[in-house]
């Protein structure tokens, strides 16, 4: 990962501390500052909600307490569509000037209207949402002519200065050699790949098409195979991450490692598993039994090898062992031969299906907030 050099000085020297003081810390914070979209994909969990939630946001002060009670380097910026925020461009310059390295994910269907509310920085990137070429990505989001949005967002981004890169989630059924040539398109315009298996999330729409693990294994594989063990891309992602994704590491998750801060408070126990919420960070790291969450300890973690769970493992084992990184970075990932055992899964607690009642307690608080204002959003809807 090409960082400009301000933003991973600090975050080099963030993790370096952490990792020799011990203990659990997190590397990134996950912001969702609203949950409402202008795309409704298949494969979110993040958008089907009533529309007294879908207008919720956090304020800016919300948003500038939750990097400093975690005190992440980093903060990536997701939704719903950011750019739908009307204080997006007070926060992005909030934590700019904390010196937190800020990543921006949006569909970049506002792109073009709302680019010159923001200023380019050594701190700041855009994350395009791009999930293949074409016909993948406006498949994805279940919308057509949104890759053309998309690509048009970044050569005006990037004509003006800014960072950016493509955050590309890849589901079962697509094609490696179509995907190893959309890679092949990034790198000709000189954008670096943000990559990882899509989750299952409890309330998406789409459940048939989510990568298993053994599945994820044998398609990065074939993907990597097709670019030299991925070095003729530029990713975002780790050596090591990516080595986790061909099958040549067997890792166990990091949730810690990537919190999340949405309308609903602090999710616990990961970004991706919504079993709950509380209130402050320290609830959060101090009230979570982390033994009951992770691949083959419960069902829900049982096929995810998703960044966010993974990257933080990564991380910690090229600090441990840096050599293993430098090897696969110039070697690229290994694309042939025995894969590394994996986690037995037979042992996992059943899912448990809490997510209503995260649902039925926030109308709860909205109704006793604004007892009018929650009759309005009901007769709307």
């Amino acid at each position: 990962m090409s960082l400009p050099l301000p933003a991973l000085a600090r975050i080099g020297s963030y993790t370096l501390r952490k990792h020799i003081g011990g203990g659990k810390y997190p590397l990134v914070l996950m912001l969702e500052p609203l949950l409402r979209c202008n795309l409704a994909c298949p494969g979110c969990g993040k958008i089907d909600y009533p529309d007294a939630i879908l207008n919720q946001r956090l304020s800016y002060d919300q948003c500038m307490e939750a990097i400093d009670e975690c005190g992440a380097p980093a903060v990536s910026i997701a939704g719903g569509e950011p750019l739908l925020h009307r204080d997006m461009p007070r926060i992005v310059e909030g934590y700019i000037a904390k010196k937190k390295f800020v990543i921006l994910c949006t569909n970049a269907l506002l792109l073009k209207k709302k680019i010159d509310d923001y200023k380019p920085s050594n701190f700041f990137t855009w994350s395009i949402h791009l999930d293949g070429d074409k016909g993948m990505h406006d498949h994805a989001v279940d919308q057509d002519g949104t890759y053309e949005v998309a690509i048009e967002a970044i050569e005006l981004a990037k004509s003006k200065g800014f960072r950016v890169q493509v955050n590309c989630t890849v589901f079962d059924g697509a094609d490696p050699v179509r995907l190893a040539s959309f890679f092949d398109e990034m790198e000709k315009r000189g954008v670096e790949i943000t990559l990882s298996p899509g989750y299952s999330y409890e309330r998406a729409a789409d459940q048939e098409h989510f990568l298993t693990r053994e599945r994820t294994k044998t398609f990065f594989r074939d993907v990597f195979r097709r670019g030299n063990g991925g070095k003729a891309w530029t990713f975002t992602n780790s050596p090591l991450f990516l080595d986790f994704l061909a099958g040549n590491r067997s890792y166990e998750c990091t949730p810690w490692s990537m919190p999340l801060r949405t309308v609903f408070g602090w999710q616990k126990p990961c970004y991706l598993v919504g079993e709950g919420y509380v209130e402050t960070f320290t609830e959060l790291m101090e009230g979570t039994d982390w033994d009951q969450y992770g691949v083959g300890k419960y069902e829900k973690c049982s096929n995810c090898m998703v960044h966010c769970g993974f990257e933080g493992t990564a991380a910690s084992e090229s600090i441990r062992n840096p050599l293993a990184m430098f090897n696969v970075g110039r070697k690229g990932v290994r694309t042939e031969g025995p894969m590394a055992p994996d986690i037995d899964l037979s042992n996992a607690r059943k899912a448990e299906d809490v997510h209503s009642t995260h649902v039925e307690r926030e109308l709860a608080k909205i109704k006793a907030a604004d007892p009018d204002g929650f009759r309005r959003t009901q007769r709307a809807a």
